[in-house]
């Protein structure tokens, strides 16, 4: 394998580690996303963005070449190899070469493109639990201050009810002259 496909094989495998790494169920997306937040990622995400469309270009670069690799060595029907049976293997030997390559370029591309999602989506996620929490405590707490107010809402009802009746009670002067046998 030549120096510039053993690079994309090493980053497939890097990739494929990353996204697996972020697949991890007991590393929650909080932790994530506070390592997506620190000072050092920001910094390598300031200027990884360059690099990793730099990065996108190149694999596709290279996937159209394996393709083009492909192609040229597809064609077995055009050629006359029946004189040379050391050129059939050899042929075959090429075009297994280029469709290792269109596959390794190919799966090195969309592993990058899923890793970016990826960790986009983790980083909402979290922000997303953050929100809900706290959405959560702010429910709770306007759930306790309703309780609160109906309490005492129904603590001055009853002072009210009582101030009426206490105002709305016949007042007798000597009750034992007023009651009939």
């Amino acid at each position: 394998m030549s120096l510039q496909w053993t690079a994309v094989a090493t980053f497939l495998y890097a990739e494929v580690f990353a996204v697996l790494l972020l697949c991890v169920p007991f590393i929650s997306p909080k932790r994530w996303n506070r390592f997506f937040k620190s000072r050092f990622v920001q910094t390598v995400t300031y200027y990884g963005n360059t690099a990793f469309m730099v990065a996108i270009a190149i694999l596709v670069f290279l996937l159209i070449d394996a393709v083009r690799e492909v192609r040229k060595y597809s064609v077995q029907d055009t050629v006359d190899l029946t004189n040379n049976p050391v050129a059939v293997e050899h042929i075959h030997m090429k075009l297994f070469r280029a469709q290792r390559n269109e596959y390794i370029a190919g799966f090195a591309l969309l592993l990058c493109l899923i890793l970016r999602r990826l960790a986009t989506l983790l980083s909402q996620q979290a922000c997303l639990m953050a929100s809900n929490e706290a959405f959560k405590k702010q429910a709770e707490g306007a759930n306790d201050a309703a309780k609160r107010y109906m309490e005492e809402n129904e603590k001055l009802q009853e002072v009210s009810l009582t101030q009426r009746n206490a105002r709305h009670a016949p007042v007798w002067p000597d009750a034992k002259h007023h009651v009939t046998h």
